[in-house]
């Protein structure tokens, strides 16, 4: 049996940056072999990225996590036969170029598919293929302001919001991760052969934010900017406590929502005809924002959070980084560990998120430097110590 369920599974990832390569990232902790095709001289942009610690970028070192790096320069004809080459013994390729790029390269799915016919590829682009922008250049910022999630972020009187995060390239890697290991069952177990997968980054995240549509459809009204607070479910906002700190509040389930009113020491508030059910809240959500708020701001956060913790509300601290790595609950779930690299030293990262009793993900090594498994690579794949030489001296490798 193996130690990981993805064990023998071998992928060929040729992308940049976030999306693509999160695909990578995230078979690799389950035990495929991630081969990362990176430019030779500089790597992948993602080296950069992020605080820098011995000259390298603090994000490389977590989305490379297992992957072997092999220095290809694909703009070369030669650099375009060694990929092919390494494609044909491989079950995943993971693709980012604009579409006339891998056409003009031979990278593309058919030119891939005429050497093995088994391959799954998922090709992850700002706007997907088809369509007028198919070519266009763009990256996870503007799949959030396009997809309607800027818009709908931020304070009622604020600008639209972007994320200080990768979200959008985030949400495409989480969708197109599960739809390549859907293919891969496909062609392993009815049968199928190897397909093209295709993502942008815009639709992942719309995806989540359909109720917008169902809104707009249905009252003929966009939904607009509300901060913290929803259209959806009362009470949701974060409220701070007299001694700074913020508290979260979510009712998402109705029972739930309704104990608030316990912790506040309102129990009544429950049947009163405003509260009591989740569209009575909604239409009166201003008023329940305020009670609430003021209820928290005129008490300590412990105190606030002991009430609500009595009374079973889904309440949460507000955490700075420091504090989350600091809460007990995630430290005996070991959501962080520390691993050691060997050109950054001891770093704490999180580890793999799914929890399997059988198979474990595991973290084998941080993001490896630059080529560091080229001549491993090519020299599986068959070419000999004369052939690397020739490709090293043509700069090809």
């Amino acid at each position: 049996m193996a130690d990981r369920p993805f064990e023998g599974l071998r992928v060929l990832e040729a992308a940049t940056l976030a999306a693509a390569p999160l695909i990578g990232t995230y078979l690799a902790e389950l035990g495929a072999e991630v081969i990362k095709i990176e430019q030779p001289g500089t790597g992948d942009p993602l080296r950069q990225w992020g605080a820098q610690r011995s000259d390298t970028g603090m994000l490389w070192k977590s989305v490379g996590r297992n992957k072997k790096s092999v220095t290809i320069d694909l703009r070369q004809p030669d650099g375009q036969e060694l990929f092919r080459t390494l494609a044909a013994g491989c079950d995943v390729v993971l693709l980012n170029a604009r579409p006339t790029t891998l056409k003009k390269w031979g990278l593309d799915y058919e030119s891939l598919r005429s050497v093995n016919e088994k391959l799954v590829v998922a090709h992850v682009t700002m706007f997907g293929s088809g369509g007028p922008l198919s070519d266009n250049p763009g990256f996870g910022t503007l799949a959030e302001a396009m997809s309607g999630f800027a818009h709908m972020t931020g304070p009622a009187d604020g600008p639209p919001t972007l994320p200080s995060f990768m979200l959008a390239d985030g949400v495409a890697s989480l969708t197109a991760a599960y739809a390549v290991i859907a293919a891969l069952y496909h062609r392993d177990v009815n049968g199928g052969s190897g397909q093209l997968v295709d993502i942008n980054l815009i639709e992942p995240l719309s995806r989540f934010l359909e109720y917008a549509v169902f809104e707009y459809d249905a009252t003929g009204v966009a939904p607009v900017r509300d901060g913290n607070m929803s259209r959806v479910t009362v009470p949701r906002n974060a409220y701070q406590a007299s001694d700074g700190q913020w508290i979260a509040i979510s009712g998402s389930s109705p029972s739930i929502a309704l104990r608030v009113f316990n912790a506040l020491g309102r129990p009544e508030l429950a049947k009163d005809p405003r509260f009591s059910t989740a569209r009575a809240r909604v239409e009166h959500v201003v008023e329940v924002d305020a009670l609430i708020s003021e209820w928290i701001a005129a008490r300590p956060f412990d105190e606030a959070m002991a009430a609500f913790r009595e009374h079973e509300v889904a309440a949460g601290p507000v955490y700075s980084t420091p504090e989350l790595l600091d809460d007990p609950h995630m430290r005996s779930r070991h959501t962080f560990v520390e691993v050691e690299d060997q050109e950054v030293g001891p770093m704490r990262v999180q580890a793999p998120v799914p929890r399997f009793s059988g198979t474990p993900a595991t973290i084998e090594h941080l993001g490896p430097p630059l080529g560091q498994h080229t001549d491993e690579v090519l020299s599986a794949a068959g070419l000999s110590p004369q052939d690397v030489t020739a490709l090293r001296s043509q700069h090809v490798i």
